[in-house]
Parts: C-alpha cells; structure tokens; sequence
C-alpha cells in the first residue's frame, strides 16, 4: 500500500514512501544525523526503484556530507546503475559529476580517487582520465602516492599516446632512485640524456639520499667505462657528504671499485702472461687502496666536522690523527682556532688555543706558546672561565720554566681592573672587562703570592678577593690559616668574620667551626665572655641540620672552662635544636656528661624529658633504660612506675621484647600482685591497640602483603560490603589464628577472673619473685581443686545481726 504523506522538511513538501518505510522515517527524524540510522534505512530499500533509492543516499548526503562511509556506498551503487550501459549515455555523466561532488568533502580518500580513475579509464576518456590521476596526486599525502602510481603506470602503458607517457613518466621519474638505478645500469640506452646533470640535481633536491646518488653516479661512468671520472666522483662524494650514513655508503662502494680495478687487473696480467709494465700499474692500484684505507678516518672526521665546524672535541681527535706529523698538527690547530666560533662553539674552545701553546712548548719553541697563548687572551670568549683558563696555562707556563717572577706579573697584570669594570655574569660585557673577577685567577694569584711574594703582598690579594665578594669558605678559611701560621691572631679571628658576613647559612658551617675551634684553642678560658658571645651569633639562626656539631663545641667550652650548669643549660638546648633524627643521640650524650658531672639521680628529668619529645621507638629505650638505672638504685617502685608507663607504647604483638624485660624484672623483684597487675596491663594495651582502627587496618594489610592496598583488598570478591565489617571480620579471623596459637591450659587448673595464667603459674611467678612468702596450705589447695575452671572461690562470712534490725525472726 502507497501512502501519500508530507513530512516536516521545508525541502522535501511531500514525499512518496510505503507503509513499511514509516519507522524507518520516525526514526530518521529522531536521529537525523546518524549514520547508522541512514544505514539501516538504505540496507532496507535495496531492492526499492533505483531513483527511490538514489533520493533516499541523497537526504542523507545533505545531512551527513562528511561520511565516507555514505558516500563509498553511494558512488559504488551510482556505478553499479550504468555499468552495463553504453559510454555514451548521459548517465554516465551524471555518474561522474556525483563522483565530483563526493571529492569537495572526501579529497583525501585515495579508495575513492583510485575508483573514479579506474571508472574514467573504463568511459576511455584519456585527457579527462590523466588529469584526475594528476588531481589525485596532488591532493593525497605523498605517503599515499605508492597507492595511485601502479593504477597510473598502467593507465599509461593502455594508451600509448607519446605525449601522454611522457608526462605522466616524467611525474612518476621525480623518485629519483629508480630513475637513477635506471640510467646507471644501462649507460648505453641513455646516450641522449645528460645523465650527469640529471643525478646532480637530485644531488641538490634530494639531500637526505646524497650517498645513493653518488653511487649510483660513478656506477654509471664505472660501467661507461671512465674509470678515472669514476675515482673522481667518489673522491668528490668523500670530501662533500654530509652524513656518516652518506660516508659509509660511497666509501664502501668506493673501496669495493679499488678492490675490483685490482682483482681484474691481476687476473688480466695473468692471462696475458705480463709481468713487467704490469707490475708497476698493480703496484700503484694497491698503493692507492692502502692509502684510501688509511685515510678513512680522516675522512670520517672531515665529515663530522662539516657537520659541526666548532666541535672542539672532533678538532683535538683531528690534531690526534695526524700524530707524528708536525706540520699537519699546526695547520690543524691555526685551521683549527680560526673556525671555531667561541660562541657556537660545542666543548671549551680554549681547550684548542692551550694545546696548541702545549704543541710548541713541547717542542722547545718558547716563544711561540707565548705569542699563542697571548693571542688566546685577546679572543673573545664566551665564558669568563675560558679567558681565566688561558691566564693560568700561561702563568703555568712560566712557573715550568722556572720563570717565576713572570709568572707573578702575567697574573698580576690578569687580575688588574679593567679601565671598564663590568658584573662577572654580565653577558653584554667582553670577557677581557670582567675577568678581573674570576675566582680562578686569583685563587691562582693567592697560591703564588703565599709560595713567592712577601706577607704584604699576600694579605693584599686576599683582602682584594673579599673586597670583590667573590671569596669562597674555603678561601676565607685558607687566609685566616696564613695570618695564624704568621702568628697574626687577631687578624685570622677578624678575616672568620668578614667570611662570615659574606655568606649565610649552610655555606658558613665551615668558617663557624673552624672559627670557634681557632678561637677555643688559642685563649681556652681566658676570653669566655667573648667565646660564649660566638657560640650565641653562630646558633642565632642556625638550622637543625649544623647545630649539633657547634652544641657540642659550646658544651665542652663550658665543661672545660665554664660552669657545669652552663654546659647541662647548652645540651638541654641541642636536644631542642637539632633534628628529630638526631635528638636521641644528643639525649644520649646529654644524659651521660650528667650522670658524669652530677650523679645517675640527676639524669632523672632528663629521661622523662626525652621520653615526653622522642618517637616511640626511641622513647621506649629510654623507658628501658631509666627503668634499668633506677632498678640499680634500688627504686623497683620507679622502675615499676617507668615500666607500667611506657606500656601504653608498646602493642604485645610487636613488642614482644619489652613485656618479656618487664617480665623478668617482676619474677626478681615482684610478687604476684605485682605479676597479675602486669597481665592486667597487657590484655588492657592489647584491647586498646585492638580498637584502634587505624592500625588495625596497616597491621591486616602488612600481615596480607599489599602494604599498599586498600580495605577492601582484605576480603576479595566482598567489594559491597561495608569497610567497618571488612575489619570487624578480619579481627575476628585475628584473633582465632591468635586463640590456635596459644598452647594448651590444663583444665584442671583454677584461673583468675580476667587472667591468661593460672592461680599455680602466679603462685610459682611469685615463689620466684619473693622465696620467703609464705606458702598457702595443702587444705586449701585441694579446696581450690574442686572448683570449676574459669571460676573464683568467694569466701562466705556470716552477717552482724544488727545489719537485719527488727526483720530478722525470732
């Protein structure tokens, strides 16, 4: 049944489709810019009239004209419809000018290029067939043209028309590796084309295949049979490549022509059977070989340096590979300096200018390295430190020759101010201007001043350097060593302090030790005022990291000179300043220099102090040992105190150690209260560690071996439970694995209310603890046996008649 129907399309009025199209269409106009809508839609009216069906593609073209999928199966079914057709039927055009429209949105699809070139090859139309493939190349990325060259070459080879072939070859011959295998290999058929030519443009054109085309150059004059054009190529390909690649590829196929030239000219002399002219030219071809190998690592470095003129490093293993030959070496190292720009330059070029001064140094040539290395300081550097480089080779030069009064002046005069001073990192400034402020130099300088010059003159250059700011602690610490070695005191205590007010901290760690150290060795107690007035400049602003050093200094300067309350004040001190990973090691000492000077009794607030501010683990060593110390003085009630105390730190299942000392410490010197209250205690820390959450949930994940997980890695495959049940469970399961552990309890033993021992295991802990306690009698003890485990024996007292008043009976 047909049904007429309008439908919401201002493009379409009214519209004939079926009955059956009526989903299809609700649909379409649900989902109008889907294409598996349209897909379904086309897939149901294939076998509708062919317009109906070319209508319904062109709706879905107009919505979606960017599908390839719509536009593949449209022009496939567009071709289909005239393939049995005559050429010239105008349907044919209507075909192509479809295919037209579909490249405005699908120029990059070389399917659907390849199927209009194969369908315009089929219509026989030559001209229009030749432009489309041209199009099609020009629109497609080069990496797609391997696609459209094969259907191209054989679109030509159908139809030869010279011109067309022509034209098409020469787009095809711009890959100019076949083009070059082609012509090389057959130098006979190619006798009208200027094969040079043609190869050394693709030379300048192609430069990423120049070792290819060089080869296949002199391949073609080898099998022209010009030798010696040949041998020129290649030397010419040698000296002009690029690349190692390009290198290695001519000089192989060069070496294998030598090697062949050589092989064919010894079996020709030995057919022909001579031996005397023959001999020299055979002579000369291995000669020339031998030679060419021998240069090959040159010309491998000639490469690279054409890669990189100003690589320093490729100009020394140049200077290297002519060893042995001192003409070469100059020309190498004057070639060498004037190519290298300092400012490109990749290495220290400095580096060139001093071995160069080196080469005639060793030579005997003084005054030559003399005249090179005072070129060298007229050279514009990039970096200061290349120009002090080249003032200190010269003052070593002549410190070599013994020249030393020359050696002074050449870095005297390096050092001296520049009639335009500028900033040492001042880029904008020639380095000659800001030499003057390199500490190399002067360090240089100071060393030669100390070993050849006067005091004078040496106090003065380390005063220059501290007037520059360019001194380092070290330098501080080497001229306050010069003036204490001159017994100049005082002037060594005053350069410490200009060193130290040039840098801050932890660059003045070393002059502050050194400092103070200096300071204690020379007047001891005599200036203690003066001594403490450092120790308090040097910790005011020291960072945790250097205070425990300098404490420790300032302790033993009170220990030894000062007050016993002044040096326990000073370690009370460090235990706060130093870092959290050295506080126990300076309770520790704190802790002994007290018991030293003031008796074990005064180390008391000590530990308590270090217990309060120590981590855990720390903390319960402490316990330990404060514990044991008042054990010593006989205080077990303080011990017991310490011990009960650092309990709360102590989870049973980590620390088993720690009961096992406190238990061992109850059977010498308790009874068995004492022991039961200690169980009680332990079951008490137990419980609490238990309901912790937190540690429940790292102690669970550490015992399942995922330290990293996450709660739920506890029960696997109970992703929906609630994380609280996951623990409950897992501490269930805990404490049953904990239970099987357990060893076997007699039955018949009476147990304490709350108590993991029984009544025998306290009394025998107490029999232990205390000898001379009085035993219980045997009737009692066999009372005791008739009871029930787990159960406790009250005793029964009668009660005063005055508690019943007037109820009780007569």
């Amino acid at each position: 049944m047909v049904v007429m129907a309008r439908l919401s399309r201002p493009e379409r009025p009214d519209l004939v489709f079926e009955e059956e199209d009526l989903p299809y269409e609700e649909e379409i106009m649900r989902n109008q810019f889907s294409v598996k809508c349209w897909l379904r839609y086309i897939e149901f009216k294939q076998g509708a009239p062919k317009p109906r069906l070319n209508q319904l593609y062109e709706r879905a073209l107009k919505l979606l004209p960017c599908s390839y999928k719509l536009w593949y199966r449209y022009l496939k079914a567009r071709r289909a419809q005239v393939k049995h057709r005559c050429v010239t039927d105008p349907a044919y055009e209507d075909v192509n000018n479809c295919h037209e429209r579909a490249f405005v949105f699908m120029h990059k699809m070389p399917r659907l290029w390849l199927d209009y070139c194969q369908f315009l090859m089929d219509q026989g139309r030559v001209t229009h067939t030749r432009r489309t493939f041209d199009r099609a190349l020009r629109a497609l990325p080069i990496t797609q043209h391997s696609r459209v060259w094969p259907l191209y070459l054989r679109f030509l080879r159908s139809h030869p028309l010279p011109e067309t072939a022509v034209r098409g070859y020469r787009r095809f011959l711009k890959l100019w590796h076949e083009l070059c295998d082609l012509i090389s290999q057959n130098p006979d058929k190619v006798q009208s084309l200027n094969v040079d030519a043609i190869i050394r443009g693709g030379l300048t054109r192609f430069t990423d295949q120049l070792g290819k085309l060089w080869c296949s150059l002199a391949d073609y004059y080898i099998r022209s049979g010009h030798f010696e054009k040949a041998r020129d190529v290649y030397e010419e390909a040698i000296r002009t490549v690029m690349t190692v690649r390009d290198f290695t590829q001519v000089f192989d196929s060069y070496a294998q022509f030598e090697e062949s030239m050589i092989a064919a000219k010894m079996e020709t002399a030995s057919e022909l059977g001579r031996e005397e002219e023959d001999d020299v030219d055979l002579e000369l071809r291995l000669a020339r070989f031998e030679q060419l190998i021998a240069r090959r690592p040159l010309l491998l470095n000639s490469v690279l340096l054409r890669q990189n003129p100003h690589h320093v490093h490729e100009w020394h293993k140049r200077v290297a590979l002519h060893q042995g030959r001192p003409r070469e070496i100059i020309n190498t190292y004057t070639e060498a300096v004037q190519t290298v720009d300092p400012f490109k330059a990749t290495g220290k070029p400095h580096t060139l200018w001093v071995a160069f001064a080196k080469f005639y140094e060793d030579n005997g040539q003084l005054d030559d390295a003399r005249v090179i290395l005072e070129k060298a300081t007229k050279v514009s550097f990039k970096q200061v430190d290349d120009l002090a480089s080249v003032w200190c080779e010269c003052g070593e030069l002549e410190l070599r020759h013994e020249n030393y009064d020359q050696a002074l002046r050449l870095l005297r005069k390096a050092t001296a101010l520049p009639a335009r001073r500028a900033e040492y990192f001042d880029a904008s400034e020639p380095v000659q201007n800001r030499v003057y402020k390199s500490l190399k130099v002067w360090s240089m300088l100071a060393d030669l001043e100390e070993s050849l010059g006067t005091f004078q003159s040496t106090k003065a250059v380390y005063d220059r350097i501290l007037d520059l700011r360019i001194a380092t602690p070290q330098i501080v610490i080497n001229y306050a060593m010069f003036l204490e070695e001159h017994k100049y005191f005082e002037e060594s205590f005053k350069a410490y302090e200009r060193g130290i007010s040039l840098f801050k901290w932890p660059n003045v760690s070393d002059i502050w030790s050194t400092y103070l150290t200096k300071f204690i060795a020379r007047y001891g107690g005599r200036k203690l005022e003066r001594a403490r007035d450092l120790f308090e400049q040097a910790l005011d602003g020291c960072p945790p990291k250097h205070a425990k050093t300098l404490y420790l200094l300032y302790a033993q300067l009170e220990e030894e000179w000062g007050l016993a309350r002044h040096a326990m004040a000073v370690y009370e001190r460090a235990t706060r300043a130093v870092e959290p990973a050295q506080q126990y090691d300076m309770f520790n000492i704190y802790i002994k220099r007290a018991a030293e000077i003031y008796g074990v009794t005064h180390t008391r607030g000590i530990y308590q102090k270090a217990i309060e501010v120590l981590s855990d683990e720390h903390a319960r060593e402490m316990c330990l040992r404060f514990a044991d110390m008042e054990c010593k003085l006989g205080e077990i009630d303080r011990a017991r105190a310490i011990y009960s105390f650092c309990s709360q730190i102590c989870d049973p299942r980590t620390t088993g150690a720690f009961w096992q000392t406190w238990k061992d410490f109850e059977v010498r010197h308790g009874n068995e209260d004492t022991i039961r209250e200690m169980l009680r205690i332990r079951r008490s820390v137990q419980a609490t560690y238990n309901t912790q959450v937190n540690f429940m949930a790292s102690q669970m994940l550490k015992v399942s071996g995922s330290a990293t997980g996450t709660v739920s890695d506890l029960a696997p495959g109970q992703s929906g439970m609630d994380d609280m049940k996951l623990l409950e469970q897992r501490a269930e399961q805990l404490a049953a694995e904990a239970e099987r552990d357990q060893p076997p309890r007699a039955q018949s033993k009476i147990l304490f209310v709350r108590s993991d021992a029984s009544r025998e295991e306290l009394a025998e802990l107490a029999q232990q603890a205390n000898p001379e306690e009085i035993e219980l009698g045997e009737d009692e003890d066999e009372d005791e046996m008739d009871l029930e485990p787990n159960e406790v024996r009250l005793e029964q007292q009668s009660v005063p008649a005055a508690v019943f008043g007037s109820l009780k009976e007569d």
